[in-house]
């Protein structure tokens, strides 16, 4: 393949949005997944992910930005499962299937009322390709402002997560940080939509983080290896989407789930294969 044609992705304008979009999206969900994968909490975001489509499709018929109806509609279905494991026996699992679903079901009954002003298409499985320079704007300030708060907390984040205990002993706001990490574990589920689509949404939140468990055992290096991972897995899978004339979301999340595999067999100390000699031996 002659040099023009590996650089053609890179004539459009389009493109160069879809790449920067998603590798910008791609960061910042690796960043956040490792206090998901920590947590346990992957469940909780593709909850989340689906749980936005009724703020999207209401913000749509009322003429808002779709972000905001699906932060909020985040945010409220994040209430409503913590209310819910709160007020009840239910586990936890329970709670969040019971109000995610419910959520879903909520956006498709809107969406099928009112099929000309919204696309399930493009809520479910994400249109990078066709993002506007002003939902550019849009999804930087979102990610900027998720980072920024992950950047400056993210050692209190990691206390909470490790032993919360101990952050109540300190005097640490716990409850405070904890709807923190939700309220930027949604806004993140938001700035991913349109990148990969609410279907896809969970995978941009774990696999990352995931895959830098396998590699480090020290918090710090996971999370610049999260978001490194994610970086450019996102700005490689919107390039290569361009020659295999597939879904982006689909690119990006396949490269993902690549490299984790890649990841579980290879890696040097938690590796399938070490794991296997360190047996033999």
């Amino acid at each position: 393949m002659s040099i023009d044609a590996l650089l053609a992705p890179l004539h459009y304008d389009y493109m160069l949005r879809a790449i920067a979009a998603s590798a910008l999206v791609g960061g910042v969900g690796g960043f956040l997944s490792c206090f998901i994968t920590l947590r346990g909490w992957s469940l909780l975001g593709d909850a989340l992910s689906h749980a936005v489509v009724p703020g999207v499709a209401i913000a749509y018929l009322l003429g808002w930005p779709f972000s905001v109806g699906a932060f909020v509609s985040g945010l409220f279905a994040a209430g409503v499962m913590a209310l819910v494991k709160q007020r009840t026996k239910l586990r936890e699992d329970v709670a969040i299937g019971i109000v995610f679903t419910t959520f879903f079901a909520l956006g498709l009954v809107l969406i099928s009322l009112y099929p000309s002003k919204v696309d399930l298409r493009t809520i479910v499985l994400g249109n990078i390709l066709g993002i506007a320079p002003a939902d550019v704007w849009q999804l930087v300030i979102v990610s900027a402002i998720t980072l920024t708060a992950l950047l400056l907390k993210w050692r209190d984040l990691m206390l909470i997560t490790f032993d919360p205990g101990q952050a109540r002993a300190l005097g640490m706001p716990v409850n405070a940080l904890h709807v923190l990490l939700l309220t930027l574990l949604s806004a993140t589920a938001v700035a991913a939509l349109q990148t990969v689509g609410a279907c896809l949404v969970v995978a941009v939140l774990v696999t990352p983080g995931a895959t830098a468990y396998l590699i480090t055992d020290r918090f710090g290096n996971m999370i610049w290896i999260a978001s490194l991972l994610g970086a450019g897995t996102g700005l490689v899978g919107a390039y290569a989407s361009w020659f295999f004339d597939g879904a982006t979301g689909g690119c990006v999340v396949t490269l993902q789930a690549a490299v984790f595999v890649l990841v579980w067999l290879f890696a040097p100390k938690h590796g399938r294969i070490a794991s296997w000699r360190r047996a033999r031996a």
